[in-house]
């Protein structure tokens, strides 16, 4: 087994709405079986003083600090920035930025509210009707490198919709339970095939395809996110 990281968390060192002390963040992350966490805060990293202190303090815990960044096309997971570089809010140019940096994109619950027929309505939009192969050819999907396939605030229908467009484009799913407070943290995750030491080498790993999105960690039953796997199954 490699390493097994939440990868969408906010804490209260970067994210207004969140209410997770980074502390607590440790603390239940090695009671629930993670040996990794990516805190992807809205729209910055953290301090690097701050980032260096936590990461001497938990140095059994591979800790991964990326950004949340609010795109023209919705949120994506950045991991790998240096800082936060204007104009990244337009995905085209986070994508550039990406490149430059060597860092990794994810989109983040590319589909949240989707199913709802009255998210569209109040927009004054049609309801959502496009299928996983339709979908797939969406700007947003061919800027990223990976699609978070599960999210702990999303719906069941919702990430099955994501995994399903993943597959269409042959490209990684990721996990993350997107805690902003000790509820949630692990629900989902990816596994890695080897242990990573260091964000570089997660980096490294990503950049490969070679992890999966997960779910069951809570429940002592760690497996792969498929079609039929989380039917049964409810975040929590």
């Amino acid at each position: 087994m490699g390493t097994i990281i939440d990868m969408h968390i906010h804490t209260t060192k970067g994210a207004s709405d969140s209410g997770l002390d980074p502390n607590d963040l440790a603390f239940q992350a090695r009671k629930r079986g993670l040996t990794g966490i990516h805190m992807s805060e809205h729209d910055r990293l953290w301090d690097t003083f701050a980032l260096r202190e936590f990461r001497e303090k938990n140095a059994d815990l591979l800790v991964a600090n990326g950004m949340e960044v609010s795109t023209d096309m919705g949120h994506i997971l950045a991991l790998g920035l240096k800082e936060y570089v204007g104009g990244i809010r337009h995905a085209e140019t986070l994508r550039q930025v990406a490149d430059e940096h060597g860092a990794f994109l994810i989109v983040a619950h590319p589909f949240r509210h989707f199913f709802d027929p009255v998210y569209f309505t109040r927009q004054g939009k049609e309801p959502f009707t496009l299928t996983p192969e339709q979908a797939a050819k969406l700007p947003v999907f061919q800027l990223v490198d990976a699609i978070e396939v599960l999210n702990g605030a999303n719906t069941v229908k919702e990430n099955l919709f994501a995994l399903r467009v993943a597959q269409t484009l042959g490209k990684p799913g990721s996990g993350g339970s997107d805690a902003h407070s000790t509820q949630g943290i692990g629900t989902y995750c990816i596994e890695l095939e080897k242990d990573c030491e260091s964000q570089e080498e997660l980096l490294a790993e990503l950049h490969a395809a070679r992890f999966h999105a997960c779910h069951g960690l809570l429940n002592g039953e760690l497996q792969r996110f498929t079609e039929t796997s989380l039917v049964a199954e409810t975040p929590g």
